[in-house]
Protein backbone atom coordinates (compact mmCIF):
# COMPACT_ATOMS: atom_id res chain seq x y z
CA UNK A 1 0.00 0.00 0.00
CA UNK A 2 1.09 3.56 -0.69
CA UNK A 3 1.37 5.71 2.41
CA UNK A 4 -0.64 8.91 2.65
CA UNK A 5 1.49 11.71 4.04
CA UNK A 6 -0.57 13.85 6.40
CA UNK A 7 1.09 17.12 7.38
CA UNK A 8 -0.10 18.28 10.79
CA UNK A 9 -1.56 21.76 10.53
CA UNK A 10 -1.99 24.15 13.43
CA UNK A 11 -5.28 25.83 14.25
CA UNK A 12 -5.39 29.63 14.58
CA UNK A 13 -5.22 29.30 18.35
CA UNK A 14 -2.28 26.87 18.15
CA UNK A 15 -0.45 29.25 15.80
CA UNK A 16 -0.86 32.00 18.40
CA UNK A 17 0.54 29.71 21.10
CA UNK A 18 3.48 28.94 18.80
CA UNK A 19 4.25 32.63 18.33
CA UNK A 20 4.23 33.17 22.10
CA UNK A 21 6.62 30.24 22.63
CA UNK A 22 8.99 31.54 19.95
CA UNK A 23 9.24 34.85 21.84
CA UNK A 24 9.48 33.29 25.30
CA UNK A 25 11.85 30.39 24.58
CA UNK A 26 14.04 31.83 21.84
CA UNK A 27 14.37 28.48 20.06
CA UNK A 28 13.57 27.33 16.53
CA UNK A 29 9.97 28.01 15.41
CA UNK A 30 9.86 24.39 14.24
CA UNK A 31 10.57 23.15 17.77
CA UNK A 32 7.94 25.51 19.16
CA UNK A 33 5.42 24.07 16.70
CA UNK A 34 6.31 20.55 17.91
CA UNK A 35 5.70 21.62 21.50
CA UNK A 36 2.28 23.07 20.69
CA UNK A 37 1.35 19.88 18.83
CA UNK A 38 2.00 18.09 22.13
CA UNK A 39 -0.32 20.39 24.07
CA UNK A 40 2.44 22.59 25.48
CA UNK A 41 1.35 26.22 25.22
CA UNK A 42 3.25 28.18 27.87
CA UNK A 43 6.82 28.70 29.00
CA UNK A 44 6.02 26.97 32.32
CA UNK A 45 4.59 23.92 30.53
CA UNK A 46 7.66 23.82 28.29
CA UNK A 47 9.91 23.94 31.34
CA UNK A 48 8.03 21.01 32.93
CA UNK A 49 8.23 19.10 29.63
CA UNK A 50 11.98 19.55 29.21
CA UNK A 51 12.78 19.22 32.91
CA UNK A 52 10.41 16.63 34.42
CA UNK A 53 10.48 16.28 38.20
CA UNK A 54 9.19 13.48 40.43
CA UNK A 55 7.63 16.20 42.57
CA UNK A 56 5.17 16.74 39.68
CA UNK A 57 3.58 13.32 40.27
CA UNK A 58 -0.06 13.42 41.35
CA UNK A 59 -1.15 12.67 44.89
CA UNK A 60 -2.01 8.92 44.83
CA UNK A 61 -4.92 9.53 47.21
CA UNK A 62 -6.72 11.29 44.35
CA UNK A 63 -7.45 7.79 43.01
CA UNK A 64 -10.93 6.73 44.11
CA UNK A 65 -10.81 4.19 46.97
CA UNK A 66 -7.08 4.66 47.63
CA UNK A 67 -7.76 5.48 51.28
CA UNK A 68 -9.73 2.22 51.59
CA UNK A 69 -6.98 0.23 49.87
CA UNK A 70 -4.24 1.55 52.15
CA UNK A 71 -6.38 1.09 55.26
CA UNK A 72 -7.09 -2.56 54.34
CA UNK A 73 -3.42 -3.21 53.56
CA UNK A 74 -2.36 -1.68 56.88
CA UNK A 75 -4.93 -3.81 58.70
CA UNK A 76 -3.70 -6.99 56.98
CA UNK A 77 -0.11 -6.29 57.97
CA UNK A 78 -1.05 -5.29 61.51
CA UNK A 79 -3.06 -8.52 61.99
CA UNK A 80 -0.41 -10.64 60.23
CA UNK A 81 -2.79 -11.83 57.50
CA UNK A 82 -1.43 -13.63 54.46
CA UNK A 83 -1.41 -11.39 51.36
CA UNK A 84 -1.37 -12.68 47.77
CA UNK A 85 -0.19 -10.40 44.96
CA UNK A 86 -2.09 -11.50 41.85
CA UNK A 87 -1.44 -10.22 38.32
CA UNK A 88 -1.89 -10.75 34.62
CA UNK A 89 0.65 -12.86 32.69
CA UNK A 90 1.84 -10.13 30.31
CA UNK A 91 4.65 -7.59 30.79
CA UNK A 92 2.40 -5.04 32.48
CA UNK A 93 0.97 -7.61 34.88
CA UNK A 94 4.23 -9.35 35.78
CA UNK A 95 6.11 -6.09 36.33
CA UNK A 96 3.22 -4.84 38.47
CA UNK A 97 3.35 -7.96 40.64
CA UNK A 98 7.14 -7.65 40.93
CA UNK A 99 6.93 -3.97 41.99
CA UNK A 100 4.26 -4.45 44.67
CA UNK A 101 5.75 -7.74 45.93
CA UNK A 102 9.33 -6.39 46.17
CA UNK A 103 8.22 -3.21 47.90
CA UNK A 104 6.00 -4.87 50.51
CA UNK A 105 8.51 -7.65 51.11
CA UNK A 106 10.82 -5.04 52.66
CA UNK A 107 8.33 -4.59 55.51
CA UNK A 108 6.28 -7.76 55.61
CA UNK A 109 6.99 -11.49 55.19
CA UNK A 110 3.54 -13.14 54.94
CA UNK A 111 3.27 -12.38 51.26
CA UNK A 112 3.35 -14.37 48.02
CA UNK A 113 2.61 -13.89 44.32
CA UNK A 114 0.35 -15.62 41.79
CA UNK A 115 0.13 -15.42 38.01
CA UNK A 116 -2.74 -17.34 36.35
CA UNK A 117 -1.92 -19.81 33.61
CA UNK A 118 -2.83 -18.34 30.22
CA UNK A 119 -4.07 -21.69 28.91
CA UNK A 120 -5.78 -23.25 31.94
CA UNK A 121 -7.17 -20.18 33.68
CA UNK A 122 -7.27 -17.47 31.03
CA UNK A 123 -7.13 -13.72 31.54
CA UNK A 124 -7.91 -12.03 34.83
CA UNK A 125 -8.99 -13.30 38.22
CA UNK A 126 -9.69 -17.03 38.03
CA UNK A 127 -11.73 -19.34 40.23
CA UNK A 128 -8.64 -21.56 40.46
CA UNK A 129 -6.62 -18.63 41.75
CA UNK A 130 -9.24 -17.78 44.37
CA UNK A 131 -9.39 -21.44 45.45
CA UNK A 132 -5.60 -21.45 45.74
CA UNK A 133 -5.77 -18.38 47.97
CA UNK A 134 -8.49 -19.92 50.16
CA UNK A 135 -6.73 -23.28 50.49
CA UNK A 136 -3.49 -21.59 51.51
CA UNK A 137 -4.93 -19.16 54.03
CA UNK A 138 -4.66 -15.89 52.09
CA UNK A 139 -7.27 -13.39 53.24
CA UNK A 140 -6.27 -10.42 51.05
CA UNK A 141 -5.67 -10.37 47.29
CA UNK A 142 -4.06 -7.37 45.62
CA UNK A 143 -5.03 -7.79 41.97
CA UNK A 144 -2.95 -5.97 39.35
CA UNK A 145 -3.60 -5.18 35.66
CA UNK A 146 -6.93 -7.04 35.66
CA UNK A 147 -10.11 -7.49 37.68
CA UNK A 148 -12.13 -4.44 36.67
CA UNK A 149 -14.94 -6.63 35.29
CA UNK A 150 -14.59 -9.58 37.66
CA UNK A 151 -17.92 -9.09 39.43
CA UNK A 152 -18.69 -12.79 39.89
CA UNK A 153 -15.10 -13.69 40.84
CA UNK A 154 -14.99 -10.98 43.52
CA UNK A 155 -18.31 -12.24 44.90
CA UNK A 156 -16.93 -15.79 44.95
CA UNK A 157 -13.82 -14.60 46.81
CA UNK A 158 -15.98 -12.82 49.37
CA UNK A 159 -17.87 -16.05 50.02
CA UNK A 160 -14.48 -17.64 50.72
CA UNK A 161 -13.62 -14.91 53.22
CA UNK A 162 -11.12 -13.20 50.90
CA UNK A 163 -10.99 -9.44 50.41
CA UNK A 164 -9.75 -7.98 47.12
CA UNK A 165 -8.04 -4.71 46.21
CA UNK A 166 -8.27 -4.18 42.43
CA UNK A 167 -5.53 -2.15 40.69
CA UNK A 168 -6.51 -1.97 37.01
CA UNK A 169 -6.35 0.46 34.11
CA UNK A 170 -8.74 -1.12 31.62
CA UNK A 171 -12.14 0.32 30.72
CA UNK A 172 -14.75 -0.65 33.33
CA UNK A 173 -18.42 -1.44 32.90
CA UNK A 174 -21.10 0.70 34.55
CA UNK A 175 -21.18 -1.62 37.57
CA UNK A 176 -17.89 -2.14 39.40
CA UNK A 177 -16.93 -5.28 41.32
CA UNK A 178 -17.82 -5.18 45.01
CA UNK A 179 -14.19 -5.18 46.11
CA UNK A 180 -12.71 -3.51 49.19
CA UNK A 181 -11.19 -0.96 46.81
CA UNK A 182 -11.29 -0.48 43.05
CA UNK A 183 -8.33 1.59 41.86
CA UNK A 184 -8.75 2.46 38.19
CA UNK A 185 -8.16 5.93 36.68
CA UNK A 186 -10.69 5.07 33.95
CA UNK A 187 -13.60 4.80 36.39
CA UNK A 188 -16.53 6.93 35.20
CA UNK A 189 -16.51 8.71 38.57
CA UNK A 190 -12.71 9.04 38.63
CA UNK A 191 -11.25 11.95 40.59
CA UNK A 192 -7.72 11.23 39.33
CA UNK A 193 -6.19 13.87 37.00
CA UNK A 194 -4.47 11.42 34.63
CA UNK A 195 -6.42 8.51 33.09
CA UNK A 196 -3.64 6.73 31.15
CA UNK A 197 -1.59 4.90 33.80
CA UNK A 198 -0.39 1.38 33.01
CA UNK A 199 -1.50 -1.47 35.26
CA UNK A 200 1.93 -1.37 36.89
CA UNK A 201 1.46 2.39 37.20
CA UNK A 202 -1.68 1.87 39.31
CA UNK A 203 0.25 -0.61 41.45
CA UNK A 204 3.01 1.98 41.83
CA UNK A 205 0.47 4.56 43.02
CA UNK A 206 -0.69 2.04 45.63
CA UNK A 207 2.81 1.64 47.08
CA UNK A 208 3.31 5.42 46.84
CA UNK A 209 0.15 5.94 48.89
CA UNK A 210 1.19 3.25 51.38
CA UNK A 211 4.58 4.94 51.75
CA UNK A 212 2.98 8.35 52.39
CA UNK A 213 0.56 6.90 54.94
CA UNK A 214 3.34 5.06 56.79
CA UNK A 215 5.90 7.89 56.64
CA UNK A 216 8.23 5.94 54.33
CA UNK A 217 10.56 8.14 52.30
CA UNK A 218 9.90 8.37 48.56
CA UNK A 219 13.49 7.24 47.96
CA UNK A 220 12.34 3.77 49.03
CA UNK A 221 10.13 3.43 45.96
CA UNK A 222 12.31 5.06 43.27
CA UNK A 223 14.32 1.82 42.74
CA UNK A 224 11.14 0.28 41.28
CA UNK A 225 10.89 2.86 38.49
CA UNK A 226 12.94 0.60 36.17
CA UNK A 227 10.19 -2.03 36.19
CA UNK A 228 7.55 0.66 35.80
CA UNK A 229 9.32 2.03 32.71
CA UNK A 230 9.29 -1.46 31.19
CA UNK A 231 5.53 -1.69 31.77
CA UNK A 232 4.78 1.78 30.35
CA UNK A 233 6.77 1.17 27.17
CA UNK A 234 5.54 -2.40 26.64
CA UNK A 235 1.85 -1.70 27.26
CA UNK A 236 1.82 1.13 24.66
CA UNK A 237 0.16 3.69 26.95
CA UNK A 238 0.52 7.41 26.14
CA UNK A 239 3.90 8.92 27.05
CA UNK A 240 2.33 12.13 28.28
CA UNK A 241 1.78 13.78 31.65
CA UNK A 242 2.52 11.52 34.59
CA UNK A 243 3.56 8.59 32.39
CA UNK A 244 6.25 10.72 30.76
CA UNK A 245 7.67 11.69 34.15
CA UNK A 246 7.67 8.07 35.31
CA UNK A 247 9.19 6.94 32.01
CA UNK A 248 11.89 9.63 32.13
CA UNK A 249 13.09 8.62 35.60
CA UNK A 250 12.43 4.93 34.95
CA UNK A 251 14.85 4.98 32.02
CA UNK A 252 17.42 6.71 34.24
CA UNK A 253 17.03 3.91 36.79
CA UNK A 254 17.13 1.23 34.10
CA UNK A 255 20.38 2.61 32.70
CA UNK A 256 22.09 3.46 35.99
CA UNK A 257 21.08 0.70 38.39
CA UNK A 258 18.54 -1.86 37.10
CA UNK A 259 17.31 -4.63 39.36
CA UNK A 260 19.10 -7.97 39.09
CA UNK A 261 16.37 -9.54 36.92
CA UNK A 262 16.31 -6.70 34.41
CA UNK A 263 20.13 -6.63 34.31
CA UNK A 264 20.09 -10.30 33.32
CA UNK A 265 17.60 -9.58 30.53
CA UNK A 266 19.65 -6.58 29.40
CA UNK A 267 22.68 -8.85 29.13
CA UNK A 268 20.89 -11.55 27.16
CA UNK A 269 19.54 -8.87 24.79
CA UNK A 270 23.08 -7.66 24.07
CA UNK A 271 22.33 -4.23 25.54
CA UNK A 272 25.00 -4.11 28.25
CA UNK A 273 27.00 -0.90 28.04
CA UNK A 274 24.48 0.74 25.69
CA UNK A 275 22.05 3.57 26.44
CA UNK A 276 18.70 1.78 26.77
CA UNK A 277 15.79 3.56 25.09
CA UNK A 278 12.03 3.08 24.89
CA UNK A 279 12.55 1.18 21.61
CA UNK A 280 14.91 -1.26 23.32
CA UNK A 281 12.18 -2.04 25.85
CA UNK A 282 9.47 -2.42 23.19
CA UNK A 283 11.45 -4.62 20.83
CA UNK A 284 13.93 -6.48 23.05
CA UNK A 285 13.26 -6.45 26.79
CA UNK A 286 9.44 -6.53 26.80
CA UNK A 287 9.02 -9.42 24.31
CA UNK A 288 11.31 -11.64 26.38
CA UNK A 289 9.34 -11.01 29.57
CA UNK A 290 6.13 -11.59 27.63
CA UNK A 291 7.45 -14.84 26.15
CA UNK A 292 7.39 -16.46 29.57
CA UNK A 293 3.60 -16.09 29.87
CA UNK A 294 3.05 -16.87 26.20
CA UNK A 295 5.08 -20.07 25.99
CA UNK A 296 5.30 -21.35 29.59
CA UNK A 297 4.22 -19.51 32.72
CA UNK A 298 4.20 -15.86 33.71
CA UNK A 299 5.37 -17.00 37.14
CA UNK A 300 8.82 -17.51 35.67
CA UNK A 301 8.96 -13.86 34.64
CA UNK A 302 8.04 -12.78 38.18
CA UNK A 303 10.65 -15.13 39.67
CA UNK A 304 13.24 -13.46 37.45
CA UNK A 305 12.11 -9.89 38.15
CA UNK A 306 12.07 -10.30 41.96
CA UNK A 307 15.33 -12.27 42.10
CA UNK A 308 18.29 -10.93 44.07
CA UNK A 309 20.61 -13.71 42.93
CA UNK A 310 22.54 -12.88 39.74
CA UNK A 311 23.40 -16.50 38.92
CA UNK A 312 19.74 -17.53 39.21
CA UNK A 313 18.67 -14.50 37.19
CA UNK A 314 21.15 -15.27 34.40
CA UNK A 315 19.97 -18.87 34.16
CA UNK A 316 16.31 -17.81 34.18
CA UNK A 317 16.87 -15.08 31.57
CA UNK A 318 18.57 -17.64 29.31
CA UNK A 319 15.42 -19.79 29.58
CA UNK A 320 13.20 -16.82 28.81
CA UNK A 321 15.39 -15.92 25.85
CA UNK A 322 14.82 -19.44 24.51
CA UNK A 323 11.08 -19.08 25.06
CA UNK A 324 11.23 -15.89 23.02
CA UNK A 325 12.88 -17.73 20.12
CA UNK A 326 10.20 -20.42 20.29
CA UNK A 327 7.60 -17.64 20.35
CA UNK A 328 9.09 -16.08 17.21
CA UNK A 329 8.93 -19.39 15.33
CA UNK A 330 5.34 -20.07 16.39
CA UNK A 331 4.35 -16.48 15.70
CA UNK A 332 5.70 -16.68 12.13
CA UNK A 333 3.98 -19.99 11.40
CA UNK A 334 0.63 -18.77 12.79
CA UNK A 335 0.89 -15.49 10.87
CA UNK A 336 1.61 -17.38 7.64
CA UNK A 337 -1.37 -19.68 8.28
CA UNK A 338 -3.63 -16.69 8.92
CA UNK A 339 -2.42 -14.91 5.76
CA UNK A 340 -3.12 -18.05 3.69
CA UNK A 341 -6.63 -18.20 5.16
CA UNK A 342 -7.26 -14.51 4.41
CA UNK A 343 -5.92 -14.64 0.87
CA UNK A 344 -8.02 -17.72 0.17
CA UNK A 345 -11.19 -15.95 1.28
CA UNK A 346 -13.03 -14.47 -1.71
CA UNK A 347 -14.93 -12.01 0.50
CA UNK A 348 -11.80 -10.51 2.05
CA UNK A 349 -11.49 -7.57 -0.35
CA UNK A 350 -15.05 -6.51 0.41
CA UNK A 351 -14.68 -6.68 4.19
CA UNK A 352 -13.71 -3.77 6.40
CA UNK A 353 -12.28 -5.97 9.14
CA UNK A 354 -10.48 -9.26 9.68
CA UNK A 355 -11.77 -12.02 11.93
CA UNK A 356 -9.89 -15.31 11.63
CA UNK A 357 -10.40 -18.44 13.72
CA UNK A 358 -8.54 -21.71 14.00
CA UNK A 359 -9.08 -24.01 17.00
CA UNK A 360 -5.46 -25.21 17.03
CA UNK A 361 -3.62 -21.89 17.02
CA UNK A 362 -1.63 -21.14 20.16
CA UNK A 363 -3.33 -18.74 22.52
CA UNK A 364 0.10 -17.39 23.42
CA UNK A 365 0.77 -15.71 20.07
CA UNK A 366 -2.63 -14.66 18.72
CA UNK A 367 -2.21 -11.12 20.04
CA UNK A 368 1.06 -10.74 18.13
CA UNK A 369 -0.51 -12.24 15.01
CA UNK A 370 -3.45 -9.81 15.26
CA UNK A 371 -0.97 -6.92 15.42
CA UNK A 372 0.91 -8.15 12.36
CA UNK A 373 -2.27 -8.65 10.32
CA UNK A 374 -3.69 -5.23 11.22
CA UNK A 375 -0.40 -3.62 10.16
CA UNK A 376 -0.20 -5.64 6.94
CA UNK A 377 -3.80 -5.20 5.76
CA UNK A 378 -4.62 -2.01 7.68
CA UNK A 379 -7.93 -3.29 8.98
CA UNK A 380 -9.23 -3.81 12.55
CA UNK A 381 -8.29 -7.41 13.26
CA UNK A 382 -9.38 -10.21 15.61
CA UNK A 383 -7.59 -13.56 15.81
CA UNK A 384 -9.40 -16.38 17.62
CA UNK A 385 -8.47 -19.84 18.83
CA UNK A 386 -10.15 -22.53 20.94
CA UNK A 387 -9.38 -22.51 24.66
CA UNK A 388 -11.24 -24.38 27.40
CA UNK A 389 -14.19 -24.95 25.08
CA UNK A 390 -14.56 -21.32 24.02
CA UNK A 391 -13.38 -19.24 21.07
CA UNK A 392 -10.94 -16.84 22.67
CA UNK A 393 -9.16 -14.04 20.87
CA UNK A 394 -7.13 -10.88 20.73
CA UNK A 395 -8.08 -7.72 18.84
CA UNK A 396 -5.86 -4.98 17.41
CA UNK A 397 -6.96 -1.78 15.72
CA UNK A 398 -5.75 0.78 13.21
CA UNK A 399 -4.99 4.42 13.96
CA UNK A 400 -8.05 6.33 15.15
CA UNK A 401 -10.53 3.42 15.29
CA UNK A 402 -11.91 2.32 18.68
CA UNK A 403 -11.95 -1.48 18.51
CA UNK A 404 -13.17 -1.77 22.11
CA UNK A 405 -16.43 -0.04 21.18
CA UNK A 406 -16.76 -2.26 18.11
CA UNK A 407 -16.48 -5.37 20.27
CA UNK A 408 -18.77 -3.89 22.90
CA UNK A 409 -21.49 -3.49 20.23
CA UNK A 410 -21.56 -7.31 20.04
CA UNK A 411 -21.42 -7.93 23.78
CA UNK A 412 -24.62 -10.03 23.77
CA UNK A 413 -22.65 -12.65 21.79
CA UNK A 414 -19.72 -12.66 24.21
CA UNK A 415 -18.95 -14.47 27.44
CA UNK A 416 -16.33 -11.91 28.37
CA UNK A 417 -14.35 -9.02 26.88
CA UNK A 418 -12.08 -6.19 27.98
CA UNK A 419 -9.39 -3.81 26.86
CA UNK A 420 -9.10 -0.34 25.41
CA UNK A 421 -9.23 1.61 22.14
CA UNK A 422 -6.46 -0.17 20.25
CA UNK A 423 -6.24 -3.61 21.88
CA UNK A 424 -8.74 -5.94 23.49
CA UNK A 425 -9.45 -9.54 24.41
CA UNK A 426 -12.70 -11.44 24.03
CA UNK A 427 -14.29 -14.85 24.61
CA UNK A 428 -17.39 -16.36 23.03
CA UNK A 429 -19.08 -19.68 22.34
CA UNK A 430 -17.68 -21.33 19.25
CA UNK A 431 -21.14 -21.31 17.64
CA UNK A 432 -21.19 -17.51 17.83
CA UNK A 433 -18.02 -16.90 15.79
CA UNK A 434 -19.83 -16.67 12.45
CA UNK A 435 -22.52 -14.21 13.54
CA UNK A 436 -20.00 -12.21 15.53
CA UNK A 437 -17.82 -11.90 12.42
CA UNK A 438 -20.73 -10.43 10.44
CA UNK A 439 -21.90 -8.03 13.14
CA UNK A 440 -18.40 -6.87 13.95
CA UNK A 441 -17.71 -6.18 10.26
CA UNK A 442 -21.00 -4.29 9.92
CA UNK A 443 -20.07 -2.07 12.86
CA UNK A 444 -16.64 -1.39 11.38
CA UNK A 445 -18.13 -0.57 7.97
CA UNK A 446 -20.58 1.91 9.51
CA UNK A 447 -18.07 3.62 11.82
CA UNK A 448 -14.62 3.58 10.24
CA UNK A 449 -13.53 6.58 8.18
CA UNK A 450 -11.81 6.40 4.81
CA UNK A 451 -8.65 7.93 6.31
CA UNK A 452 -8.50 5.14 8.91
CA UNK A 453 -8.50 2.48 6.17
CA UNK A 454 -5.33 3.81 4.53
CA UNK A 455 -1.82 3.58 5.94
CA UNK A 456 -0.60 7.05 6.69
CA UNK A 457 2.49 8.83 7.92
CA UNK A 458 1.86 11.87 10.08
CA UNK A 459 4.37 14.58 9.24
CA UNK A 460 5.09 16.92 12.15
CA UNK A 461 6.77 19.61 10.06
CA UNK A 462 8.20 20.34 6.60
CA UNK A 463 11.77 21.55 7.04
CA UNK A 464 14.97 22.24 5.10
CA UNK A 465 18.30 20.58 5.74
CA UNK A 466 19.62 23.97 6.81
CA UNK A 467 17.21 23.83 9.78
CA UNK A 468 19.01 20.77 11.14
CA UNK A 469 21.70 22.44 13.24
CA UNK A 470 23.50 20.91 16.25
CA UNK A 471 21.47 23.18 18.57
CA UNK A 472 18.22 22.10 16.88
CA UNK A 473 19.14 18.42 17.27
CA UNK A 474 20.24 18.79 20.89
CA UNK A 475 16.91 20.37 21.87
CA UNK A 476 15.00 17.79 19.81
CA UNK A 477 16.63 14.98 21.80
CA UNK A 478 15.05 16.45 24.94
CA UNK A 479 11.59 15.60 23.56
CA UNK A 480 12.33 12.00 24.56
CA UNK A 481 11.22 9.63 26.00
CA UNK A 482 9.01 8.91 23.02
CA UNK A 483 5.84 6.87 22.75
CA UNK A 484 2.13 7.21 21.92
CA UNK A 485 1.02 10.88 21.82
CA UNK A 486 4.66 11.91 22.04
CA UNK A 487 6.06 10.04 19.07
CA UNK A 488 9.49 10.82 17.66
CA UNK A 489 8.89 13.77 15.30
CA UNK A 490 8.71 12.94 11.60
CA UNK A 491 9.94 15.62 9.20
CA UNK A 492 9.58 15.99 5.43
CA UNK A 493 11.94 17.72 3.04
CA UNK A 494 11.01 18.33 -0.60
CA UNK A 495 13.02 18.19 -3.83
CA UNK A 496 16.18 16.57 -2.50
CA UNK A 497 18.56 14.75 -4.83
CA UNK A 498 21.40 12.27 -4.58
CA UNK A 499 24.73 13.96 -3.91
CA UNK A 500 26.24 11.34 -6.19
CA UNK A 501 27.40 8.76 -3.69
CA UNK A 502 24.24 7.00 -2.53
CA UNK A 503 24.45 3.23 -2.83
CA UNK A 504 22.78 -0.09 -2.13
CA UNK A 505 23.91 -1.90 1.03
CA UNK A 506 22.98 -5.04 2.95
CA UNK A 507 23.52 -8.72 2.36
CA UNK A 508 20.97 -8.75 -0.44
CA UNK A 509 21.35 -5.06 -1.32
CA UNK A 510 17.96 -4.46 0.24
CA UNK A 511 18.83 -1.16 1.98
CA UNK A 512 19.84 2.30 0.80
CA UNK A 513 22.77 4.30 2.18
CA UNK A 514 22.05 7.86 1.14
CA UNK A 515 23.85 11.15 0.74
CA UNK A 516 21.32 13.80 -0.15
CA UNK A 517 21.36 17.49 -0.88
CA UNK A 518 18.85 20.28 -1.53
CA UNK A 519 18.74 22.71 -4.44
CA UNK A 520 20.74 25.88 -3.86
CA UNK A 521 22.24 24.47 -0.69
CA UNK A 522 25.60 23.13 0.40
CA UNK A 523 24.05 21.01 3.12
CA UNK A 524 24.59 17.31 2.56
CA UNK A 525 22.77 14.87 4.86
CA UNK A 526 23.53 11.21 5.37
CA UNK A 527 20.58 8.85 5.58
CA UNK A 528 19.61 5.20 5.75
CA UNK A 529 16.48 3.68 4.18
CA UNK A 530 15.94 0.14 5.41
CA UNK A 531 14.15 -2.22 3.03
CA UNK A 532 13.92 0.37 0.25
CA UNK A 533 16.57 -1.01 -2.08
CA UNK A 534 14.07 -1.25 -4.94
CA UNK A 535 13.76 2.54 -4.92
CA UNK A 536 17.40 3.05 -5.95
CA UNK A 537 16.87 2.88 -9.69
CA UNK A 538 13.41 4.48 -9.60
CA UNK A 539 14.19 7.36 -7.23
CA UNK A 540 17.91 7.84 -6.67
CA UNK A 541 20.07 6.69 -9.58
CA UNK A 542 18.72 9.16 -12.17
CA UNK A 543 19.15 12.12 -9.79
CA UNK A 544 15.43 12.82 -9.87
CA UNK A 545 14.16 15.26 -7.22
CA UNK A 546 12.40 13.34 -4.48
CA UNK A 547 10.42 14.11 -1.34
CA UNK A 548 11.49 12.28 1.80
CA UNK A 549 10.06 11.89 5.28
CA UNK A 550 12.29 10.85 8.15
CA UNK A 551 13.24 10.99 11.78
CA UNK A 552 16.56 12.35 13.01
CA UNK A 553 18.94 9.94 14.71
CA UNK A 554 22.39 10.14 16.24
CA UNK A 555 24.84 7.90 14.40
CA UNK A 556 28.00 6.89 16.25
CA UNK A 557 30.88 5.48 14.18
CA UNK A 558 34.46 5.11 15.42
CA UNK A 559 33.60 7.42 18.29
CA UNK A 560 32.35 10.18 16.01
CA UNK A 561 28.75 11.37 16.38
CA UNK A 562 26.81 12.62 13.37
CA UNK A 563 23.16 13.38 12.61
CA UNK A 564 21.55 10.85 10.30
CA UNK A 565 18.20 10.74 8.52
CA UNK A 566 16.19 7.59 9.22
CA UNK A 567 14.05 7.47 6.08
CA UNK A 568 10.41 6.42 6.59
CA UNK A 569 9.24 6.90 2.99
CA UNK A 570 10.18 8.63 -0.27
CA UNK A 571 8.28 9.79 -3.34
CA UNK A 572 9.13 11.27 -6.72
CA UNK A 573 8.53 15.02 -6.55
CA UNK A 574 5.89 15.83 -9.16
Amino acid sequence: MTNNWIVKELTTEESEHTEHLIKDLGISPILCKLLVQRGIHTMEEAKNFFRPQLSQLHDPFLLNDMDKAVARLNKAMRKKEKILIYGDYDVDGTTAVAVVYKFLQQFYSSIDSYIPDRYEEGYGISYKGIDYAAENGFSLLIVLDCGIKAIEKVRYAKEKGIDIIICDHHTPDEILPDAIAVLDPKRVDSTYPYPHLSGCGVGFKLIQAFAINNHIDFDNITPFLDLLAVSIASDIVPITGENRILMFFGLKQLNANPCVGLQAIIDVCGLRGKEITTSDIVFKIGPRINASGRMRSGNEAVELLVSKNLSFAKAKSDCIDQYNQERKDLDKKTTDDAKDFIQGNEDFEHRNSIVVYHPEWSKGVIGIVASRLSELYHKPTIVLTLSNGFATGSARSVTGFDIYKAIESCRDLLENFGGHMYAAGLTMKEDNVSIFTERFDNYVRENITEEQTQPQIDIDAIIRFSDITPKFFNILQQFAPYGPENMKPIFATHKVTDFGSSRLVGKELEHLKLELTEPNSENVMNGIAFGMGEKFSAHIKDLKPIDICYTLEENVFNGNKTIQLMIKDMKINE
